[in-house]
């Protein structure tokens, strides 16, 4: 059973990515949800031929998963949080008509968008499911590859999150996901922030930790490489409000977390 702190920040997330879902299909690339350096459709350039603009134009990632692992035909991908679709569509071209790409998001808006992505790729080998990547509507033991991009982070029940993706893996299955990472702590005072939050900054995890959750979850071949080092300036661009509490002094904040966020890429085995 969640609790209201948890409800009141998956209710911000849904309604951040709703609304960029929603911008996207209105304006077309005309909008600024994937502003940020490192962020977005610049990760996808030399994969972008022949996918669907909306696809491109939602992808609010921090990297791009589907670079991580050697995916082969057959096989059966799950995308944690799979928005607009773009990982999906290229993890369903390399695992081919036999093989099939599940995408989960939690938010409609964005699921809308991802099937009229899905119908415009031409994809029939693609399946977009409503749901939470706390709990995952598929069995046990029934996915080889689990991908996501900068989305776990965003999770308050990130052990749940890993222990799931352990449950719906085959043994020997491969986790390979992109992400944000801490490279120190932040100040308490941020951590609650929705805000940064919802910009995938408060809820990411130290290096540390993420390794340990993972290994806590029964994952081996635990690798985390960090990938691009945030400045002030970037953080400032990527969080979509930097709302802090009163009293705290937001120039300060945003010294506070300058150099303290990276991407990553990271790799785990069940």
């Amino acid at each position: 059973m969640t609790t209201k702190r948890e409800d009141s920040l998956r209710d911000a997330v849904r309604e951040r990515y709703a609304a960029a879902a929603v911008a996207v299909q209105q304006c077309g690339c005309d909008t600024n949800v994937n502003a940020g350096e490192g962020f977005g459709s610049s990760l996808y350039e030399s994969q972008a031929d022949d996918l669907p603009q909306g696809a491109l134009c939602a992808s609010l990632g921090c990297g791009n998963p589907t670079m991580l692992v050697t995916l082969e035909e057959g096989q059966v991908v799950l995308d944690l949080g799979s928005g607009g679709g773009i990982d999906v569509l290229l993890s369903a071209r390399r695992v081919g008509p036999t093989g099939k790409a599940y995408g989960l998001d939690m938010t409609p808006e964005m699921l809308e968008l991802a099937r009229r992505n899905q119908t415009e790729a031409g994809a029939t080998n693609v399946e977009f499911l409503l749901g939470t990547i706390e709990d995952i509507p598929l069995g046990d033991e029934t996915v080889d590859v689990v991908i996501s991009n900068c989305v776990i982070n965003l999770s308050s029940d990130k052990d749940q999150v890993l222990r799931e993706a352990f449950r719906v893996l085959r043994p020997g299955g491969q986790f390979a996901v992109s992400d944000v990472i801490l490279r120190r702590p932040l100040p308490e005072v941020l951590r609650d922030v929705v805000g940064l939050w919802t910009g995938c900054v408060a809820g990411a995890l130290l290096e540390t930790e993420y390794e340990a959750k993972l290994a806590a979850a029964g994952f081996g071949d635990i690798e985390i490489q960090p990938t691009v080092i945030h400045d002030r300036a970037t953080i400032q661009r990527w969080a979509e409000s930097i709302a802090v509490p009163p009293g705290v002094d937001a120039d300060e904040a945003l010294e506070q977390i300058d150099g303290a966020i990276a991407n990553a890429f990271i790799r785990a085995r069940k």
